[in-house]
C-alpha cells in the first residue's frame, strides 16, 4: 500500500521546491501513483482549506510564501530613491511581504502603481524579505468591476450590476477581500479566464449593503472610476491656501456685483451686473460685468492640487452628492463668490447695444465683494411682481437693469439662431436618508436663460482675446452633425410629417425651423430627442473648429474654473497673455495642451454617463413598488431586441422586449426606424403614444421592463410573439403582402 505523506511533509517538500508544485510533482517526489493520488488530492485541498497552501492553477504554493513569478505592484520611492513593490495575491496571515527591486540600466523607468511580472529571490532583511527582476510590465490599469459579491464553497462570485450585463467573474477563496456575501464590492482583473470559463478578480473594495438609498450614487462613483478621495497631500496643500490681497488688482469692491445660482448651489463661481452705457453714441446700450472666482491664484500649474484637478476633469454632480474637482476649503470658500466676502476674480467688462451686439470688452484681474446671493427662483418672482424682503431692495437698482441687457440679448440670440432644444430636465428630490420621494422637470425660468446669456457672451469675449493676442488655449469646439446621423433625423422628420430640406449647407436655423415645426404638436418630445442625437458630441481642442450648436465661430469655457479644468486653462491663458503675474500658463500647460484636451473631454463624458446612470438608478428604485401598474409613455427608441418607451411621468426610459410584442414575427426597418409585423402589417415607430404594464425593476441595474397594453389607444395582442425575422415558409406570402402593404402606408404619410 502506497504511503501518502503527512501535511508537515508536504509543506516542506513544497518549501525546498518551489520550481515544482504541480500535482504531479509532488506525486513523483513521494512515489505516489494509481488511485492513491485521490488520497494526496484530499491532502492537498484540506491544506488549501485550512490556508496553508494557496493554488495557482494546477499547481500549489505555501500560502505564507510568494511564488518565485509573481504580479508586483511598485510602490514610490523611499527616501533614499530605492524602489520596492507589493505582491498582488498575497494571501498569508503575515505582513505582507516588501520586495526591493533590482532594476538593469535596459529596463524601463517604474513608477509608483505600474505592474511588471517579476522573478523573485529570497533576501530577508531589515527592509524587505525579497528581491525581484523585472521579467516584462504588464498593464498598469488592470480592469475594474462593480458588482453584488455571491460567496462559494471556493471564494465567490461577482454579479454584474451594469444594465444588460450578463458577465460574471469568479473570486478566489483568497482574493475575496473579506467581502460578505450580497455585499457591493469593487474588483480588479486578477487574470485570465479560470473554472467554467469565466474571468478571474481580486476584491479591492467593500462598498455595503447595494440596497441603501445612499448607494445609488457609490455604485456610479466606482463603477466609472470617478476619483472622489483627495490625496493628504493635495487636502494639505489647499488647507495652507489664503485669501489673496488686493495687491496689484483691481479694485472692483465698490461694484454691487450679485451672484445667481439654483437653491441648492454647492459653489458660487461666477457674479454679474448690468450698468447703462452713458457714452451718447450708445445711447440704450448697456455694459455688463461678469466676474469669475480666480481659481489661478490658488492652484498652480504643476502643483498637487493641480496634478489633481486635471486627473478629475471636473466635478461630478449627483442628486445627494457632489464629487468636486477641488477640496471644499477652494470649492465652498476661497474661490466661491460668498455674499459680504472680499474674493480675487477675473472680470469681463463688456459694452453691448441696443440690440444686444457685443461692441468692445476688456478683461481685468480684481478683487470684488458679491453684494447678494440669490436664487434663480427669488430673482423671478420679483421680476414677476412678487419680490421676497431680501429681493425688493435689488429690483429697481440691480435686478431690472440685467433685465434691460438681457432683452437686449435676446435679440441678439434671434439673429444668430443657436440650436433652440426644448429638452425638460429631471429633478430627483431625495429625503433626507437619501429615498426618492418625488420626480419632477424642472421649470425653465428667464433668471435661468438670463445667466446662460451673460455666461455665453464671457466665453466668447475669452476666446476673442486670446485670438488676438495670440495665445495657447482650450476651445469648446461643437462639430456639424455627421451626414448619416443627419439622414435619419431627415427619416425621422418625414415620418412625422415635417421636412428637413437636402441639398444645402446646414445651419442651426434649419434645425430651428424643424422644431418649430413639432412644437405643440405630439411629435413635439421626438424631434427635439432625434435632433440631439443627431448632433455630434461637444470636446476641448486647442484647434479652433467653432461651436456649431451655439452658431459661434469662437468659444472658450471661461465662467466655471471651480468645476472645470478647462476655464482654469483659459484663466492661466489670460493671466499669462496680460502679463498679471506668474501663475500664467506654464511651457508644460503649452506643452501638453492637446493631451490635456483628451484627458478632460473624456472626463467629461465619464461624468455624464455616471449621472445618466445614477439617474436611472434612481428611478428605477422610485418605481420599484409599482409592478404591476399601467402607465402612459412615448416610443423613442426602436432596436432589433425590443422597443424602448419614455415614461410621461418621470422620463425614465423602459424597453419592452420584442419577443413580448404579440404573436406575430416583427421586422426591423433600421432606416425608418420601425417594427413591422409579418401577420397584421402593424408599425411600431417613434413618436407613437404607448400605454404599458410594468413587468419588471432591477433598482441595482436601473433597468425598467414594461408590456405593451396600447398603442395609440389600441388595444395590443397579449403574450409572447414568435420573435423576429424570417417567418415559418408558409406565411411568408401573407407576411411580404402585410409588409408592402405597410409600406405603401408609410410612404403616403411621409408624403
Amino acid at each position: 500500500m502506497t504511503r501518502i505523506p503527512s501535511k508537515s511533509e508536504i509543506l516542506d517538500w513544497i518549501f525546498a521546491n518551489p520550481t515544482k508544485t504541480a500535482k504531479r510533482d509532488i506525486a513523483k517526489a513521494f512515489g505516489i501513483k494509481g488511485a492513491a493520488r485521490i488520497d494526496l488530492k484530499r491532502a492537498l485541498r484540506e491544506l488549501q482549506d485550512d490556508g496553508k497552501l494557496a493554488k495557482r492553477r494546477s499547481s500549489y504554493r505555501d500560502a505564507e510564501e510568494l511564488p518565485p513569478v509573481a504580479v508586483l505592484e511598485i510602490m514610490a520611492p523611499d527616501a533614499d530613491g530605492d524602489i520596492f513593490a507589493r505582491p498582488l495575491e498575497w494571501t498569508g496571515e503575515g505582513a505582507e511581504p516588501r520586495i526591493l527591486m533590482l532594476l538593469r540600466e535596459s529596463d524601463p523607468a517604474l513608477g509608483a502603481g505600474d505592474r511588471i511580472l517579476g522573478r523573485l529571490t529570497v533576501d530577508k532583511t531589515e527592509d524587505h524579505s525579497h528581491t525581484a527582476r523585472m521579467i516584462r510590465r504588464i498593464g498598469a490599469n488592470p480592469l475594474r468591476i462593480v458588482g453584488i459579491f455571491r460567496a462559494g464553497s471556493e471564494g465567490g462570485r461577482i454579479l454584474p450590476i451594469d444594465k444588460g450585463a450578463d458577465k460574471q467573474w469568479t473570486v478566489a477563496a483568497g482574493a475575496t477581500g473579506g467581502a460578505k456575501d450580497g455585499e457591493l464590492v469593487e474588483a480588479e482583473q486578477a487574470g485570465p479566464k479560470g473554472r467554467l470559463g469565466l474571468p478571474k478578480a481580486r476584491i479591492v473594495a467593500r462598498l455595503g449593503d447595494p440596497t441603501a438609498p445612499r448607494a445609488v450614487s457609490l455604485i456610479a462613483i466606482h463603477q466609472h472610476g470617478i476619483p472622489d478621495h483627495f490625496p493628504d497631500e493635495v487636502v494639505e496643500e489647499a488647507a495652507r491656501a489664503e485669501a489673496a490681497p488686493l495687491g496689484k488688482r483691481r479694485d472692483l469692491r465698490d461694484l454691487p456685483l450679485i451672484t445667481i445660482d439654483p437653491w441648492d448651489a454647492r459653489d458660487r463661481d461666477d457674479a454679474c451686473l448690468v450698468l447703462p452705457d452713458t457714452d451718447p453714441k450708445n445711447a440704450g446700450g448697456h455694459i455688463i460685468w461678469v466676474a469669475i472666482a480666480d481659481v489661478a491664484h490658488y492652484v498652480r500649474p504643476g502643483a498637487a492640487l493641480d496634478r489633481e484637478a486635471r486627473k478629475r476633469g471636473n466635478s461630478t454632480y449627483f442628486p445627494d452628492r457632489v464629487v468636486p474637482m477641488l477640496p471644499d476649503r477652494l470649492s465652498g470658500d476661497l474661490c466661491s463668490l460668498h455674499e459680504g466676502v472680499e474674493r480675487a476674480c477675473l472680470a469681463v467688462e463688456m459694452r453691448i447695444d441696443a440690440a444686444g451686439n457685443k461692441i468692445d470688452h476688456q478683461f481685468h484681474r480684481g478683487l470684488m465683494r458679491s453684494v447678494a446671493s440669490l436664487n434663480y427662483e427669488e430673482v423671478q418672482a420679483g421680476v414677476d411682481g412678487q419680490p421676497s424682503d431680501k429681493v425688493a431692495p435689488l429690483m429697481d437698482g440691480i435686478i431690472t437693469p440685467l433685465y434691460g441687457a438681457f432683452a437686449a440679448l435676446t435679440q441678439a440670440r434671434a439673429r444668430r439662431q443657436p440650436l433652440d432644444l426644448d429638452l425638460p430636465e429631471r429633478q430627483i428630490v431625495l429625503d433626507d436618508k437619501g429615498k426618492v420621494t418625488s420626480v419632477r422637470f424642472k421649470e425653465r425660468l428667464d433668471a435661468h436663460r438670463l445667466i446662460e446669456e451673460f455666461m455665453v457672451l464671457a466665453n466668447v469675449a475669452a476666446a476673442e482675446t486670446l485670438i488676438a493676442k495670440k495665445s495657447p488655449l482650450l476651445f469648446r469646439v461643437h462639430e456639424e452633425p455627421d451626414p448619416d446621423r443627419l439622414e435619419a433625423l431627415r427619416e425621422v422628420a418625414q415620418a412625422s410629417g415635417l421636412n428637413l430640406a437636402k441639398g444645402q449647407v446646414l445651419k442651426t436655423a434649419h434645425l430651428n425651423q424643424l422644431l418649430r415645426g413639432a412644437e405643440g404638436t405630439e411629435n413635439d418630445e421626438m424631434i427635439n430627442m432625434a435632433t440631439l442625437r443627431a448632433m455630434t458630441q461637444a470636446y476641448y481642442s486647442p484647434d479652433n473648429f467653432g461651436h456649431f450648436g451655439l452658431a459661434l465661430r469662437s468659444y472658450a469655457h471661461f465662467t466655471s474654473p471651480i468645476r472645470r479644468y478647462a476655464d482654469l486653462i483659459v484663466h492661466r491663458a489670460l493671466i499669462a497673455a496680460h502679463g498679471w503675474g506668474h501663475d500664467g500658463l506654464s511651457p508644460w500647460d503649452v506643452e501638453n495642451l492637446a493631451d490635456t484636451a483628451k484627458q478632460i473631454s473624456d472626463t467629461e463624458r465619464r461624468s455624464m454617463a455616471a449621472e445618466r446612470d445614477t439617474t436611472d438608478r434612481y428611478l428605477a428604485a422610485f418605481l420599484s413598488d409599482r409592478v404591476g401598474a399601467e402607465l402612459t409613455g412615448k416610443i423613442s427608441g426602436i432596436a432589433k431586441f425590443g422597443v424602448f418607451v419614455k415614461l410621461d411621468e418621470t422620463g425614465a426610459d423602459a424597453m419592452i422586449p420584442i419577443r413580448t410584442l404579440g404573436r406575430e414575427y416583427f421586422h426591423y426597418d433600421a432606416d425608418s426606424q420601425t417594427l413591422m409585423g409579418s401577420d397584421t402589417g402593424t408599425v411600431i415607430g417613434l413618436g407613437q403614444r404607448a400605454t404599458v404594464k410594468l413587468a419588471e425593476v432591477a433598482p441595482t441595474t436601473g433597468g425598467l421592463i414594461v408590456e405593451l397594453v396600447a398603442l395609440d389607444d389600441r388595444i395590443m395582442p397579449r403574450g409572447p410573439s414568435v420573435g423576429r425575422g424570417k417567418p415559418p415558409r408558409r406565411k411568408q406570402g401573407a407576411a411580404r403582402k402585410a409588409a408592402a402593404k405597410t409600406a405603401r402606408k408609410v410612404k403616403r404619410t411621409r408624403k
